[in-house]
């Protein structure tokens, strides 16, 4: 079975993490979207996604490809509906394509889109949730990490937590070989505690789930976590947190509070950065859509910062309620920046200038150098894309 997870309209609401991933490489909960497609089907994938994306994430067609709509999680009763779909066939809900099973190869999502139209179309009455906008990355994770952690855990043993760690409902707690857990304390009542391989919790964490803490990942002394959290892989987290998503390699290694937020790859928020989640007339959050070009409501009263990959700020920055930054964003100064930061951007409240794209990528590469990795050519040639498809946003508000 040769799985190809396409992107669909969603991308476009998901932005600004995919201006450099396409929606399978999402994290919510435990598991990327793609991770968890993968452990359900046993198997490997690949990408249909836009074309300055494709370089980066190859598409692998074969002579019979069954498409899955990446935004979608994987339910057990999708995965039957998708193991049993015919050759033609294509799988569809509310004018939604879910999947299809085809030997077309589609250079596109809207070419593949346009062919499915053509296939016998098969109704999926079930239920089925998934990404449609860009807060639901954080407002669908504790569901995330419950179902995740079901999955990871079945029939397998956790590592004993030491002695000396104080553990409330200990049996939803999930620790992988290598974890180093330090004197804390972790409240497994309100949803399940997984520590990943090689993670490290330092001396004085308060911790309560649901969370998932990536491998190799560490949360500094005193850190302070409420769930629905995800901290990914080789993220290093202090301060208070509250329902937030780190994708991975990102640092929040010291004090400061940030809620209800995600935050990309390779970003660094300085000590003392603090982000405002809640109005203080507690009004419905709204936050610029880069997509629809206006500012858009969420339905939620609790909405803090959405920051894309590369991005870093510095310390003591403020974030306003709902703040959207972009890619390669540096940020930094007294007061609260602009609730859209367009990517590319340097500065603060007090004015914003162009990021210059050869100095974004040495900055990138500096601290990627740190984890003895680099920019691959089609990454750059990604945030080469990027620099200039947001060259008239940065115009406009700069």
């Amino acid at each position: 079975m040769n799985i190809i997870l396409f992107d669909g309209e969603a991308r476009n609401h998901l932005l600004p993490f995919t201006h450099t991933r396409p929606v399978a490489d999402i994290r919510c909960g435990i598991l990327t979207m793609r991770e968890r497609w993968e452990t359900n089907l046993q198997t490997t994938s690949s990408t249909l996604t836009e074309a300055y994306l494709q370089k980066a994430f190859p598409l692998q067609g074969a002579d019979k490809n069954i498409y899955i709509n990446a935004a979608l999680f994987c339910t057990p009763e999708l995965v039957q509906a998708v193991k049993t779909l015919a050759p033609g066939a294509a799988l569809v809900q509310d004018g939604e394509l879910l999947a299809c099973n085809t030997s077309a190869q589609p250079a596109s999502p809207q070419a593949l889109l346009d062919h499915s139209r053509e296939l016998e179309q098969v109704l999926f009455r079930g239920f089925i949730h998934r990404l449609q906008r860009v807060w639901d990355i954080f407002a669908l994770n504790g569901q995330a990490i419950t179902e995740d952690f079901a999955l990871l855990t079945q029939g397998r043993d956790s590592q004993e937590l030491p002695a000396y760690v104080t553990a409330i409902q200990p049996e939803n707690i999930f620790v992988e070989p290598g974890a180093r857990i330090y004197p804390c304390i972790i409240n497994a009542s309100a949803g399940p505690v997984y520590i990943g391989k090689d993670a490290e919790i330092m001396d004085g964490c308060v911790i309560r789930g649901p969370l998932a803490l990536g491998a190799h990942a560490t949360l500094k002394m005193g850190a302070k976590i409420y769930g629905a959290t995800t901290i990914g892989p080789d993220c290093k987290v202090g301060g208070e947190i509250s329902n937030v998503v780190f994708f991975a390699n990102s640092n929040k290694g010291h004090d400061g509070f940030l809620g209800n937020a995600v935050i990309g790859e390779w970003c660094n928020l300085g000590a003392d950065t603090n982000c405002s989640n809640l109005k203080n007339n507690y009004d419905e959050v709204k936050i610029w859509s880069e997509y629809q070009n206006k500012s858009v409501k969420t339905g939620l009263q609790f909405c803090g910062l959405l920051m894309g990959d590369h991005s870093k700020c510095g310390i003591n920055t403020m974030f306003n309620t709902g703040t959207v930054a972009g890619v390669s964003c540096n940020i930094y100064g007294g007061g609260f920046p602009d609730k859209f930061i367009p990517s590319f951007s340097w500065g603060g409240s007090e004015g914003m200038t162009t990021y210059q794209v050869e100095k974004a990528l040495d900055t990138a590469n500096r601290m990627m150098a740190r984890r003895n990795k680099s920019l691959s050519d089609a990454e750059i040639e990604i945030l080469h894309h990027i620099f200039e498809a947001s060259k008239n946003q940065r115009e406009l508000l700069h």
